[in-house]
């Protein structure tokens, strides 16, 4: 009997073991997929943002931010070392070439403005007196011309009386001809005089010449500083809307310093600065708009800087109609500039931290969305909101936009809901 029962638990042992391992066997998967799920990246979906790769014609775009200025402007600087002593127009007012934007003190000025007056009027009272001295003395002249000219006509009475009285034998030829020599030389006298008095009219004349350019000189000096004390008073000169002012009230300044600078608010420009690696891309003539933050407007490239300045160039862009109401000068605006198309190509939402003509790893989810694998993927051109994609994934395949960089060494995420 003892030999028939261990001849019986063979088989059974053996059913035991062929069950057995199995179990174990499916007891191991489920533990390494269980303790696999707990050590693998996970990412919630709602954290994510998530893109879908498209197929289409691609519009390459170069975006830009800066401000709206005017394209005449008017920069007002002091004539003089003053003082502002009143500001009645601040930034943003719309002006008229008259009005009047702040007024200045220059107690020196004042002082000099009041003795070029006098300087001027004293001037003026010496012309009147010298011409006044100028006629008293040729009136004298004058008169002494009168009485050459009468003793001239007596002398020439008394010799025809002589010469008469000669001819009759009653006065010798002696007083005669001592006559004849005295009317010569008093006619001598009346000619010399009539000289004199020419001469004289054209010294006056002259003397009245330099007294009248003293006058002209001063009142020169005087016209210069009543113009200096009218720029004090510092008006736009121009319409349009104050931009820009230099000084505070009590402040002094000196000349040539910056008082405020005025911009005409119907003839606006967008100055507007983009990344010097998309320069390349952009033309003059080529479309954008521009966005005021209340309106989109159709705009065009006019000009381009050469300059760079931190990595950026300014580009100069013209509205295609009128200024929109909305623009101000110095208004924050942002710009699209449309440069050019790419046909027929991949293109995706540009992820996070993906640049232009590179080659980087991103995540992409398969299939079933549940998994996200790091794919390397060939970049081109930058198209504003998008990038091309040459190769590494397909059509209709999902990536991760959102930034992973703190996944880079991961090489598979799984998406939770």
């Amino acid at each position: 009997m003892d030999v028939i029962k261990k001849k019986q638990a063979k088989p059974l042992r053996k059913l035991f073991i062929l069950i057995s391992i199995p179990v174990v066997l499916v007891s191991i998967w489920f533990m390494i997929g269980k303790l696999s799920d707990q050590t693998s990246t996970k990412l919630e979906r709602h954290s994510i943002i998530i893109g879908n790769v498209q197929r289409g014609n691609l519009d390459v775009e170069v975006t830009g931010y800066g401000v709206l200025r005017s394209n005449k402007q008017k920069l007002i600087t002091a004539q003089d070392p003053a003082t502002v002593n009143e500001i009645l127009v601040r930034p943003g007012g719309e002006v008229l070439p008259d009005t009047i934007i702040l007024k200045m003190q220059d107690p020196d000025l004042t002082q000099q403005l009041a003795s070029a007056e006098m300087e001027l009027n004293r001037q003026k009272a010496n012309f009147r007196r010298q011409k006044l001295a100028n006629q008293r003395e040729l009136l004298m002249e004058a008169a002494t011309l009168a009485e050459l000219k009468s003793e001239h006509q007596s002398l020439a009475m008394r010799r025809e009386a002589q010469q008469e009285l000669r001819d009759q034998g009653v006065v010798p030829a002696i007083e005669v001809k001592t006559a004849e020599l005295e009317e010569r030389q008093l006619a001598e006298r009346v000619k010399l005089q009539h000289q004199r008095i020419e001469q004289l009219k054209l010294l006056h004349k002259e003397d009245l010449t330099i007294s009248q350019e003293l006058i002209n000189q001063a009142n020169s000096i005087l016209a210069r500083l009543i113009e200096r004390e009218a720029k004090l008073t510092v008006r736009a000169g121009t319409e349009g809307v104050l931009q820009r002012l230099a000084v505070e009230l009590g402040q002094s300044v000196v000349a040539g310093q910056e008082l405020a600078q005025v911009g005409s608010s119907a003839d606006l420009q967008a100055l507007v600065r983009v990344s010097q690696s998309k320069a390349e891309q952009i033309r003059v003539g080529q479309p954008a708009v521009i966005n005021t933050r209340r309106e989109k407007v159709q705009a065009t490239v006019t000009r381009i800087s050469p300059q760079v300045q931190e990595g950026t160039i300014e580009v100069e862009l013209t509205f295609n109609d009128a200024v929109p109401e909305s623009a101000r000068p110095e208004l924050n605006v942002d710009a699209t500039i449309m440069t050019h198309s790419l046909q027929d190509v991949l293109y995706v939402e540009r992820p996070s931290n993906t640049h232009p003509h590179t080659q980087q790893s991103i995540f992409v989810l398969d299939s079933a969305g549940e998994y996200a694998n790091s794919t390397s993927v060939s970049f081109g051109i930058d198209a504003g909101n998008y990038i091309q994609i040459e190769e590494g994934i397909g059509l209709d395949q999902q990536v991760i936009l959102s930034d992973t960089t703190s996944f880079k060494t991961a090489q598979k995420i799984r998406i939770i809901q």
